[in-house]
């Protein structure tokens, strides 16, 4: 056997590299080229895609992030806008408010005073009338019979008196020449006292006709207006009836009866007896609209016990007919004026753990905060007492974002004076553009 059989040759193989000519590696040159090209498509479309830009995880990491990087001390620190009022020295009223109801001076019922039958009705419904107007009329003519019938009585009863009395004037002069008895002189002098009497009876007979005949007109007690008739022409009246013709009920002058805490009655009684008229103002139900001025006409006798209060009625002319009976309104009692009273915006004062404080602003623009004691309030002023001087100034809106010794910037558009209506609607305004300024990190120049 030969070696060459027996010893296989290994396959050729050479180390030189292929031809640049070869067309299999330019194919895969192509190819990887082709695979990268398309990865980095799909991550770009991977990354842009909706889903993963509102991916809740990303935008919370992506907001603590940023947050980190822009938040903390840097928005602390930053002047809080504000609105401010300058305290300033006035007139404070000491008022008293409280919740009263309207009520009449008077407040009739008109009842026939005899029976009959309701001929007219003189007055329309909701009309004004004077006292003594006629407002009814009953049927006279059974009452002008009886007025006859009385008179004719005493006609004759006084003829009889008279025939009496001369034959008494005749017994006399007989008995004083002792011609007859004097018995007879006696039972002639009691027989005129007889007819006296009767007499008397008659004209009283007389005068109740006469006034029956005034009743049958039905007038008007008291000035007033009337309100809906009870009973139409042509009913059968009588002085039993419980809702009579009519209800009359007086509106000038008018009268509000309201309540107070017993701690106010010093307040009140001190100025009374010294013979102050005190002015009381009525509002509306919303509290908005003064109805009417009028004066403090009296303080009830006694304290409800179980309430703690005394009632008080003012009086008002009421000659625009604005207040109406058993209107709910809101009373104002002015008991005393305050002169020379440190007043500032109610909505400057705020209330904490140490009581009353407000937020005084300093020359260099930062906050402090002060204790103060406040005296009366009128509304959307308040009097201080101690703890403010006239001239500084207090954050009236925006105090809820402060601190002490925080920094702040005034709007340009402050509202001036102590005005809290103005400043706070202003500074609603002002609170809600302070939001967006400070978002897009605008700062205003705080004003010198």
């Amino acid at each position: 056997m030969d070696d060459h059989t027996k010893t296989p040759t290994p396959p050729y193989k050479t180390d030189s590299p292929p031809s640049a000519s070869s067309p299999v590696p330019a194919r895969r040159r192509r190819f990887g080229w082709l695979v990268v090209a398309l990865l980095i498509i799909a991550g770009a479309l991977l990354w842009w895609h909706p889903w993963s830009r509102n991916d809740p995880a990303k935008a919370q990491q992506a907001g603590s992030s940023a947050g980190g990087r822009r938040g903390g001390a840097g928005l602390a620190n930053q002047p809080q806008p504000v609105h401010v009022a300058t305290v300033k020295q006035g007139e404070m009223p000491v008022v008293i408010n409280s919740l009263g109801t309207v009520t009449p001076l008077a407040n009739v019922t008109v009842k026939t005073q005899l029976n009959g039958t309701l001929m007219d009705v003189a007055f329309q419904e909701g009309q004004m009338v004077k006292k003594g107007d006629l407002l009814a009329q009953i049927d006279p003519r059974p009452y002008e019979i009886s007025l006859r019938n009385a008179q004719g009585t005493l006609a004759k009863d006084q003829a009889l008196l008279q025939t009496a009395r001369l034959d008494l004037q005749r017994y006399q002069t007989l008995l004083s020449q002792d011609s007859i008895a004097k018995q007879q002189v006696d039972t002639q002098a009691s027989l005129v006292k007889q007819y006296e009497g009767a007499v008397k009876s008659d004209q009283a007979n007389v005068d109740t006709f006469r006034l029956d005949l005034t009743y049958a007109r039905i007038t008007a007690p008291v000035s007033g207006r009337v309100g809906l008739r009870q009973v139409d022409p042509g009913n059968y009246v009588t002085t039993g009836d419980t809702n009579g013709v009519v209800v009359i009920t007086q509106l000038q002058p008018i009268s509000v009866i309201f309540t107070t805490s017993e701690d106010n009655l010093t307040a009140i009684l001190k100025p009374m007896r010294a013979g102050t008229k005190m002015s009381v103002t009525a509002y509306d139900r919303a509290n908005t609209t003064a109805l009417e001025a009028g004066y403090l006409e009296t303080v009830d006798n006694q304290i409800d016990t179980t309430t703690g209060t005394v009632k008080l009625r003012a009086t008002f002319a009421n000659k625009e007919t604005m207040l109406f009976p058993n209107q709910f309104v809101n009373t104002k009692l002015l008991v005393d004026v305050i002169k020379d009273a440190t007043i500032v915006p109610t909505s400057a004062v705020l209330n904490g753990s140490s009581g009353a404080f407000v937020y005084v602003v300093k020359p260099d623009n930062t906050v402090t905060v002060r204790n103060v004691k406040i005296g009366p309030v009128d509304g959307e002023r308040t009097s201080i007492k101690t703890g403010l001087q006239v001239g500084e100034r207090v954050v009236i809106d925006g105090s809820d974002r402060l601190k002490e010794g925080a920094k702040i910037t005034i709007p340009a558009d402050k509202p001036k004076g102590a005005s809290g209506a103005s400043g706070a609607s202003a500074a609603g305004a002002a609170s809600g553009a302070s939001g967006a300024h400070h978002g897009g990190r605008h700062r205003q120049q705080p004003q010198q």
